[in-house]
């Protein structure tokens, strides 16, 4: 197994996240420092990271959906001494965050120990559709609006593509993407005109937020995930999902 592999099914971080922690040279391996993440391992070595050994691969792992506040941000740790999503999720492993939202933005995301699963649900590759609620400053949106953004606009790194979107007022809409580029919601809105002062998301491949109050988590059930894993797994061939 590819040592970024085996480190993502250890809990340690994603797959992308384990390469980085790799390239850093903060992982050993019998004692030697390994910067490749594509070193076979077995398991049987001794594997730390930053001199903590890495726990077993076989352990069962555990998702848990967050409905996250507005003002929490969307990652494990903070120099800055903001709340973090891990912060409000009481449980003995590390957990992190599949993906982010905006540190104004609010809604559903996920928070795992399961490495493969976040690659899986994250990866461009796997098109896994995410929804989102928007509130834009001045309407009305119009169908003009609409149209480009279902036909994917241009943003200044490249086209984006195609969204699903339906008006729900004069300034508010829900739009569905697969992508997950930085502020990408906020900035297709910017593209045909308009400025997002609210955007919450509201579902994330096979789950939706419902009525999990605000700051509040819950540890997604076996079917659950598999469901989740399997939409993933799908990919561009789900087709009625994009």
């Amino acid at each position: 197994m590819r040592l970024a592999k085996h480190l993502a099914h250890a809990g340690v971080a994603s797959r992308r996240g384990a390469e980085a922690i790799i390239a850093e040279g903060r992982v050993t391996v019998d004692g030697q420092i390994v910067t490749d993440p594509a070193r076979d391992v077995d398991g049987s070595e001794k594997i730390e990271v930053d001199f903590e050994a890495v726990g077993r691969t076989d352990r069962k792992r555990v998702v848990f959906i967050l409905n996250k506040p507005p003002g929490v941000v969307s990652t494990a740790k903070d120099t800055h001494g903001r709340t973090t999503v891990v912060e409000l999720v009481d449980h003995a492993t590390r957990l992190y965050p599949v993906g982010r939202l905006d540190a104004d933005a609010r809604g559903l995301i996920l928070l795992t120990d399961d490495g493969d699963l976040a690659h899986l649900m994250t990866h461009p590759s796997f098109e896994v559709p995410k929804t989102y609620r928007v509130k834009v400053a001045k309407g009305p949106i119009t169908d003009t609006a609409l149209r480009r953004l279902r036909a994917g606009v241009t943003l200044d790194d490249g086209p984006t593509a195609p969204a699903k979107v339906r008006r729900l007022a004069p300034t508010a809409l829900e739009l569905t993407i697969h992508e997950g580029r930085n502020r990408q919601v906020k900035r297709m809105l910017e593209a045909v005109g308009h400025r997002v002062v609210e955007l919450q998301r509201v579902s994330f491949g096979s789950l939706e937020l419902g009525t999990l109050r605000e700051g509040a988590a819950r540890k997604l059930k076996a079917a659950e995930v598999d469901t989740l894993r399997r939409l993933a797994e799908a990919g561009p061939a789900r087709g009625s999902s994009r």
